[in-house]
């Protein structure tokens, strides 16, 4: 692999330098006006452009092409159709077309739709998303599209993703040009996800059925070391997992993806890897190519990258940090304070902007990273509570303080804050200590959304992000744009804003029982499971923002209420059969084995004395009492596993159009059924003979890399 970093980053992206180099000047300037006017390909251009793209990708190998798209499984799905076209003379010639580019139409009836497909209706579309780069990727053309239903419905993640940037960008420009700025034609948000993963061996992870089916561990009990001595933190990187490393930096490097940051995380065998910032369409797809080559590159280094929020129990869980900006395009962050009170009172009214609809929202945002993995990491010591509250930090609370008091943030006597006089005093970064616990925390120049799960796509995230400010925005310039008296105007604006939504910003311990009780006195909403969040899709007032900004229809809302619920109960039911599975084929015959092992090992200790004197205590107490302990336990677990195997059966049993309802049971009952089944299994692990227990240990997966 080369080391030349500048001469293979991009090499298998058709970037705009390619662009720049392949097409005629008419078609590129075309092309480079459709994708910042978002209007509709000419088809003449788009035949150009395919030829153009073809023959670059066959350049680099390629012999399929792919219209690459995000269905609302939450991974990528791909259709690969070659480039051969059938001559008369029995050979063949390498062809595609404008139409090809623009447009495919795979199988929509195979996918989450939540009742917008019947099974009989197969009919879908794929659209080209030109703001994002096609790629080559394994040999295959990889074409970064929408996906809808026949019916126009979106069955995608992608979709309302561009739809929530497109209504951010138009009202942030009114904003803008109310502060006299009729130069920035566009503001987008820019996002970077940071990615945290665990390696573990292969060999390992095949002899694990949960590891396997479900992607974390049902059972195991706890090694003697975890990660209590904060040793594996920011440590020295092992020559194995640097190897993987290495490979991962070129094979994203060549894809254009800018991967940053490595370090080795909290827990043992646990890593994160950064991004540089960009756009939020293209760092959400980049997100999504990056868990795949993780997957795929660990594979190769004879590991098995595990992107689950909690692969185990007792340590550190998994998230993605989701850094979210808003810039224009000329490159000024929208949300750093600037040098003079004009360019200040603008960040400042972006800034409550932010706070205002985190305010008003707060369900949104928690159903936004809700999910069956992400229940397990979410207030536990590990990740931010599901209470959700804004970290802005002591210097900017302060001056929020003296906005609503009207008071001095300065120190000076006789004197008040004043929006359009002041000039606030330089925020660096690391103006204030940062805050882990908190859920949506200000760290200088962006919000960190840290609750975000290390599987999923962000696209919903940041949907719903970009339409809530979107909405504050919209709110403000409808007040702003008939104002008399603009600077008046805006200064009580942003005074009521604070004063009215500050409830939302919290910059203690999120993890403490005081901030718990200290929200609910504040009426701040605690949506603790994914079937407590999942219902707030269809209150009248997210229905009404979603539709008036035009991100879902009310058809679109219901399916994603529908296939998210129904996902929730699909991975617990999933667990549930691995557990009663794993139990009863593995471990209760391996914990028989090992009590016959052990009543053997008795008989022989008590034939030795067989005509002997009898000593008071014979000396095979260890067995027996060992025989004792695990019989007991055997019989626990076997009691429960058989009743969890009943409720898993009764769950089948229950109405099938009530979602909510049957993820209500699985949360209710199967959940912590298992958990009662694992605490047996555990103990008896505890008390195993290590080479005759099934599984691999805790302390092996964890320690052995």
């Amino acid at each position: 692999m080369s080391s030349n970093v500048p001469e293979i980053f991009g090499s298998m992206v058709f970037n705009d330098a390619i662009m720049r180099d392949k097409l005629p000047k008419d078609i590129y300037r075309s092309l480079k006006k459709t994708i910042q006017d978002g209007k509709d390909l000419d088809i003449n251009v788009a035949n150009v452009v395919a030829i153009a793209m073809k023959d670059w990708a066959i350049e680099k190998g390629a012999t399929h092409y792919t219209h690459w798209f995000q269905p609302m499984t939450g991974i990528t799905a791909e259709k690969h159709d070659s480039f051969i076209s059938p001559q008369n003379d029995g050979r063949v010639i390498m062809e595609f077309s404008g139409k090809e580019l623009i447009k495919g139409e795979p199988d929509a009836s195979s996918f989450p739709s939540g009742g917008i497909r019947a099974t009989f209706e197969a009919r879908g579309y794929t659209a080209w998303d030109p703001t994002s780069y096609a790629f080559v990727k394994d040999g295959v053309l990889c074409i970064p599209t929408a996906f809808c239903s026949y019916g126009g419905e979106s069955l995608d993640k992608k979709t309302p993703l561009l739809r929530s940037m497109e209504t951010l960008n138009e009202q942030a420009l009114r904003i803008l040009r109310l502060f006299g700025n009729g130069e920035v034609k566009r503001v987008n948000t820019t996002v970077g996800p940071e990615q945290e993963y665990f390696l573990i061996d292969r060999s390992l992870y095949e002899r694990r059925k949960d590891l396997i089916y479900c992607d974390r561990t049902l059972f195991g009990a706890r090694p003697p070391k975890g990660q209590e001595l904060d040793d594996h933190y920011f440590g020295a990187i092992r020559p194995r997992v640097q190897a993987f490393m290495k490979e991962l930096n070129e094979e994203l490097w060549k894809l254009g993806i800018l991967a940053k940051t490595e370090h080795n995380e909290v827990a043992p065998a646990q890593h994160e890897m950064a991004p540089i910032f960009d756009t939020g369409n293209i760092a959400i797809d980049h997100n999504q190519i990056t868990m795949e080559v993780m997957k795929n590159v660990a594979k190769r280094h004879k590991f098995i990258c595990l992107l689950h929020e909690k692969p185990f129990e007792g340590v550190n869980g998994s998230g993605k940090h989701n850094n979210w900006s808003l810039v224009t395009d000329s490159g000024v962050n929208l949300l750093e304070p600037g040098k003079s009170p004009h360019e200040n009172a603008q960040f400042l009214l972006f800034l409550v902007a932010v706070i205002k609809a985190v305010d008003e929202y707060q369900d949104l945002l928690r159903l936004s990273i809700a999910s069956a993995g992400n229940d397990h990491r979410l207030g536990a010591a590990e990740a931010p509570p599901a209470i959700m509250s804004i970290f802005v930090g002591d210097d900017l609370g302060a001056i929020l303080d003296s906005i609503e008091n009207g008071s001095s943030y300065d120190g000076k006597p006789n004197s008040k804050m004043d929006i359009g006089v002041h000039v606030l005093p330089k925020l660096p970064k690391d103006t204030t200590d940062r805050n882990r616990t908190s859920p949506f925390a200000f760290t200088g120049n962006k919000f960190e959304f840290r609750s975000c799960g290390s599987s999923m796509s962000v696209a919903g995230a940041n949907t719903v992000l970009n339409t809530i400010v979107a909405e504050s925005l919209k709110q403000f310039a409808d007040k702003l744009e008939g104002a008399k008296n603009f600077n008046s105007e805006l200064d009580k604006l942003i005074k009521d804003t604070v004063k009215k939504h500050k409830r939302i910003i919290f910059n203690g311990d999120g993890y403490s029982k005081e901030w718990e009780k200290e929200a609910k006195k504040r009426g701040l909403l605690n949506l603790k499971t994914t079937v407590d969040a999942i219902p707030m899709y269809l209150e009248p007032k997210n229905v009404k923002l979603f539709k008036e900004h035009k991100i879902y229809t009310e058809v679109e809302i219901r399916s994603r209420y529908e296939i998210e619920l129904d996902a929730y109960s699909k991975i617990i039911n999933i667990e549930g059969l691995t557990a009663v599975d794993m139990t009863k084929k593995e471990i209760l015959p391996a914990v028989n084995r090992y009590i016959g092992k052990l009543s053997e090992t008795a008989k022989s200790k008590q034939s030795l004395f067989l005509g002997k004197d009898m000593p008071a205590n014979l000396p095979c107490n260890m067995e027996i009492d060992l025989i004792r302990v695990l019989s007991k336990l055997e019989d626990q677990a076997y009691k429960e596993v058989n009743k969890l195997e009943k409720m898993l059966a009764d769950a089948s049993n229950l109405d099938k159009n009530d979602k909510l309802a049957q993820a209500a049971y699985y949360k209710d009952k199967i959940i912590p059924a298992m958990a009662s089944l694992r605490k047996y299994v555990d103990e008896m692990e505890s008390n195993c003979d290590k080479d005759m227990w099934p599984l691999p240990s805790y302390g092996e997966m964890l320690f052995s890399v």
